[in-house]
């Protein structure tokens, strides 16, 4: 009979891919007859990752705790490292798994205080990009990769979702001292169902977070040139919240386009699906992102920044791959829109994607890293 564990996933934001990643692990590991928590910021999200608290919260028997925590390093962070501290404390993990950069940093100090009272906890650490994105060569990043190396004594294990973040972090860090493991993130069963574009679908979809990392500005930039490239009006959709929205709302009128892009509040990624016919990803920077498999196993043609590791997902010769420029990013929407039936046709089969990111075989490898670990400690 499988041991069960007491799980308490550690991150800051409940937004974007993380919150994505820990919701699929948490509903797996629940399945599987764990006791599982999660803890994190107070201050993100808003009523679109409200409603998904809600729909997690009976499931979870650790619950689900929030408490401010800071984005940035600063004076915060010792009355927000304590509260976090005192709540992970109540309850007694069997596993502490941070993701990014601040959960990493918290569950691996707060473990290791645990381990000290004779707690024994493994404590993991996915960085899902994070402070990997960091230039190594800034003031900055040298910080950054200096703590990472420091934490990387009060870590058992080390989980990268794509083979680009593991190498980002043997160049920016250094070679990792422990356990390492690539698990890359997985789809349900159900989401590889197609969803079809409604009737009066725009062309162009953009969804995520409404900050420039992800490239909303270059989304708008690149509709407009695409249009100069078609020759034709184009219309999109835009999904998503965050601090920039404003700035992108004026972008959007300043280039003459406000009756043809429409904007809307986050909302499930297989809802937005339907609201256009192609999806374009614009990031700057990614480490594994979900949207790019969401998308795919649902049927939508893409065009997408190739970088972290979205080559990795659709072939390294995919022509949906562009570099983060909106010139390029615009050519490849003109030449999309200009023969949907033929573009689609470019993208990888449901059937690959099925056989290579699966949530249920995702779990089972991070499962095993769990025990794995435990067995070391005990030993």
């Amino acid at each position: 009979m499988t041991r069960k564990l007491r799980i308490v996933h550690c991150f800051r934001s409940p937004v974007g891919g993380i919150f994505r990643h820990v919701r699929d692990l948490a509903e797996t590991q629940v399945a599987d007859g764990h006791e599982v928590g999660i803890v994190c910021d107070s201050t993100t999200g808003g009523p679109y990752e409200e409603r998904l608290f809600q729909e997690m919260e009976g499931m979870l028997k650790l619950g689900i705790r929030r408490t401010p925590m800071q984005r940035h390093i600063g004076p915060g962070d010792i009355a927000s490292a304590w509260r976090t501290y005192r709540i992970i404390k109540k309850l007694q993990p069997d596993v502490l798994h941070g993701h990014g950069a601040k959960g990493g940093v918290y569950a691996r100090l707060f473990g290791s205080l645990l381990r000290v009272s004779r707690s024994r906890v493994a404590r993991l650490y996915s960085p899902h990009g994070g402070s990997l994105h960091y230039d190594e060569t800034t003031s900055v990043g040298k910080i950054f990769f200096g703590l990472e190396r420091l934490m990387s004594r009060f870590t058992d294990h080390l989980l990268f979702v794509s083979d680009y973040e593991r190498r980002a972090y043997r160049r920016k860090v250094g070679e990792p001292p422990i356990p390492n493991s690539l698990v890359y993130n997985g789809l349900s069963e159900a989401e590889f169902e197609v969803v079809p574009p409604q009737t009066g679908a725009a062309d162009f979809l953009y969804i995520g977070m409404m900050r420039d990392l992800k490239g909303p500005d270059l989304f708008i930039d690149a509709l407009a040139g695409a249009e100069k490239l078609v020759g034709r009006q184009l219309r999109a959709v835009m999904v998503g919240a965050g601090d920039d929205l404003p700035k992108y709302r004026e972008q959007v009128a300043r280039l003459g386009l406000a009756d043809r892009v429409a904007f809307y509040e986050p909302m499930k990624a297989r809802q937005a699906f339907a609201l256009a016919e192609i999806i374009v990803v614009p990031s700057r920077a990614e480490a594994m992102p979900y949207i790019v498999l969401e998308a795919l196993a649902a049927g939508m043609p893409m065009i997408v920044s190739a970088v972290g590791g979205i080559p990795e997902i659709l072939g390294s010769r995919s022509p949906a791959l562009v570099p983060p420029v909106a010139k390029q990013i615009a050519l490849a929407m003109a030449t999309a829109a200009g023969d949907l039936s033929r573009y689609r046709s470019l993208m990888p089969s449901a059937d690959e994607l099925s056989a290579r990111f699966s949530a249920a075989v995702m779990a089972k490898h991070i499962e095993d890293v769990y025990f794995g670990v435990l067995d070391r400690t005990k030993r």
